[in-house]
């Protein structure tokens, strides 16, 4: 089920694309053996990425070196998305991400790590490029044709990593990530088909796909053709009242931002009018919306963190029993499919760059509910927090990376789902 050269517990550092967004000089991605060294340091055996396919190997006549310039200028002379995560990208520089891409899992192998392949491309990734041109040339491919397109891309990257002698390096490979919140269709058929081809092309490896929100009541809903099941397990309980209220992952709400949104925001926050909006095709090449992106670059962590805090107590069983819910029902789908179980994000939801509710102890104690019972489920591998990377704050919680890392990899030579 699982290839011997591989670990035999993967304890993942979700990099998603942030290594070629956040690797300018003085960035977190700057210098690999650097970053590497770090993720070795705090237990991890694993770094799962957006390997962008289709600007490196996608056949599609780009050029994989591209400039990086985030979301770009706000009116206020900042940087749309500036406190957010994962979008707080400043760029300024140029990277060749082919060139890069082969010199991360050169780097992973001189480490110990195996690197997760995926794709964020309709997603997000190309959203961050200084021009339009990679977002225009992938969604120029007809959306039935996009797993295929994308099953293409990762056979050449796979065929160039097996040039090097880094094959062994590869965890596994997911066609896209997250496939219910991207511009893909759904798995079955196409994505299926797609998967099959790529193990008659390379047998030894294993292929899948991720979802965003596992249908853990209706797993029969689930396309077969997952190799590995990877889920991504979000309890969103107190997080998820609070986004209803301030109505932030909207677009074109009537009267936003609303009231309740006003009284977490910053001292002397611009209008929602005044800040404006990234342009137009940043935002089509994005799942963020223009609210989320105002809302979050002027909400108040503290004050957004107090609200949380505040009513967490009334959600704290529904958000544990839930997060156990979701786990277990995936679990149960990987035994029945004879495949091993990987949670590669968990475990709140998005929550503002500076706010400390999943970095403090409620998340904390989510986090660590969450990993033991995935333990207890069988799965061979799952992050900490989809937070603790480098390219976050929670990144210098160095003991408790360390501390529970190390009991996963205690679960080595224990059977997996």
């Amino acid at each position: 089920m699982i290839p011997e050269h591989l670990p035999e517990r993967l304890t993942i550092s979700l990099w998603d694309f942030s290594w070629y967004t956040r690797a300018g000089a003085g960035e977190p991605f700057a210098d690999l053996d650097t970053v590497f060294a770090e993720t070795v340091q705090r237990g991890y055996n694993a770094v799962r990425i957006c390997a962008a396919p289709l600007l490196t190997f996608g056949g599609l006549g780009l050029d994989p070196r591209i400039a990086i310039s985030g979301l770009g200028d706000a009116p206020d002379g900042g940087r749309y998305g500036r406190g957010t995560r994962w979008y707080d990208v400043t760029g300024g520089y140029e990277i060749d991400v082919r060139e890069r891409l082969v010199e991360l899992v050169r780097a992973a192998a001189r480490h110990g790590v195996v690197v997760i392949l995926a794709s964020w491309e309709y997603q997000q990734s190309p959203a961050f490029a200084a021009t339009p041109d990679w977002w225009n040339a992938i969604d120029a491919v007809p959306l039935d044709d996009r797993y295929d397109v994308l099953a293409a891309a990762f056979d050449r990257m796979l065929q160039t990593f097996d040039a090097e002698g880094l094959l062994e390096s590869v965890a596994f490979t997911e066609l896209h990530n997250e496939v219910d919140f991207s511009r893909v269709p759904p798995l079955a058929d196409r994505g299926a088909r797609a998967v099959e081809w790529l193990e008659s092309r390379h047998p030894a490896q294993l292929f899948s796909a991720s979802y965003g929100k596992p249908p853990h009541l209706d797993m029969a809903t689930v396309s077969p053709a997952m190799r590995v099941a990877q889920f991504h397990i979000y309890t969103y309980g107190v997080l998820d009242a609070l986004q209803q209220r301030i109505d932030l992952r909207s677009e074109g709400s009537a009267g936003f931002p609303n009231d309740e949104l006003h009284s977490l925001l910053v001292d002397g926050a611009p209008t929602f009018a005044d800040y404006g909006r990234p342009e137009a095709w940043r935002m089509h090449a994005t799942v963020i919306t223009d609210q989320m992106v105002y809302g979050y670059d002027f909400i108040d962590p503290a004050k957004w963190d107090a609200w949380l805090l505040e009513r967490y107590p009334a959600f704290r069983d529904e958000m544990h029993n839930e997060m156990a819910a979701r786990i277990t029902g995936v679990a149960a789908w990987a035994r029945s499919r004879g495949v091993p179980q990987v949670i590669g994000e968990g475990w709140i939801g998005y929550t503002p760059l500076h706010g400390d509710f999943e970095e403090g102890a409620v998340g904390l104690e989510l986090a660590e509910h969450g990993i033991r019972t995935a333990l207890d489920a069988g799965a061979w591998g799952m992050v900490l927090c989809s937070n603790a990377a480098p390219h976050h704050p929670m990144w210098s919680n160095v003991d408790w990376q360390q501390r529970m890392n190390a009991e996963i990899l205690a679960h080595a030579g224990q059977p997996v789902a």
